[in-house]
């Protein structure tokens, strides 16, 4: 699962407090003093969502424990509010801007981002096996998206995203021949690698751009802005940038 590490985390910091307790001994009490002791630590105090994350992970020890008879009831947990919505957009005077200040390799990544809103990871590991230029359509396979559902983005009448795959498509064929090899990717590097982190190099074009401190992420709320503008129907967006429910669609649709 992709959320071992998050999981391993939040044990490190259960484990520090709780040490070898055992299931009787955790009370509601003892959680809630658990909270106060990540939430008022001096010298790093934990957000409220960090903090709902590990008792998540407390939460179902318990529910494991009692669904193999181990233990009778669990106590109950209290609950965290977290306001951490993210409401950045990017209008496309910002979007110009910043694209202007990318290498010249990311700038492919960053506008496709602006016109799908799909998620980074998402795009820097497709391939041109999943271009399909006859059909004018962009599809992720089933198992590499976040909610592990399949997705297709046609561009047959988009023609700026069309004029976007396909000059990237001549970009990396230049690559190719220059390196002499096969490129799967559609997004690379300078030297025709698959991309991985950029985070340096986006914050700094951010700022040289006049918006620093925007995220990468704010591609997808402006592209589900920019869909809910043009009149296309909430269920047809939802299945071209991929969010399974309307209640998290309605995160992105600030409009």
């Amino acid at each position: 699962r992709r959320s071992i590490s998050r999981a391993r985390l939040s044990l490190s910091h259960l484990r520090q407090f709780f040490g070898t307790s055992v299931a009787a001994d955790i009370t509601s009490e003892r959680i809630g003093a658990y909270v106060r002791f990540r939430m008022d630590d001096k010298d790093s105090p934990a957000k409220p969502a960090t903090v709902r994350r590990e008792l998540s992970a407390l939460r179902r020890m318990f529910t494991l424990a009692m669904q193999h008879g181990r233990i009778a009831y669990a106590p109950r947990f209290p609950r965290i509010a977290e306001n951490n919505a993210r409401t950045g957009f990017f209008e496309s005077e910002q979007f110009a801007s910043v694209l202007d200040e990318l290498p010249v390799h990311l700038r492919p990544v960053a506008h496709f981002a602006y016109l799908t809103g799909w998620r980074r990871g998402e795009i820097l590991s497709l391939r041109w096996a999943e271009v399909d230029f006859n059909h004018s359509t962009v599809r992720l396979e089933p198992g590499t998206t976040k909610n592990g559902e399949g997705r297709t983005f046609p561009f047959g009448t988009y023609p700026e995203l069309a004029a976007l795959l396909r000059e990237q498509r001549e970009s990396v064929r230049t690559l190719e021949l220059s390196g002499g090899k096969v490129i799967p990717w559609v997004f690379v590097s300078a030297q025709g690698c698959q991309l991985a982190d950029f985070y340096g190099a986006w914050r700094s074009a951010c700022r040289r751009a006049g918006v620093p401190g925007r995220i990468f992420h704010d591609f997808r709320r402006t592209a589900v802005r920019n869909l809910e503008r043009a009149g296309v129907p909430r269920s047809i967006a939802m299945k071209l940038t991929g969010q399974k429910t309307e209640a998290v669609y309605r995160r992105y649709a600030i409009v």
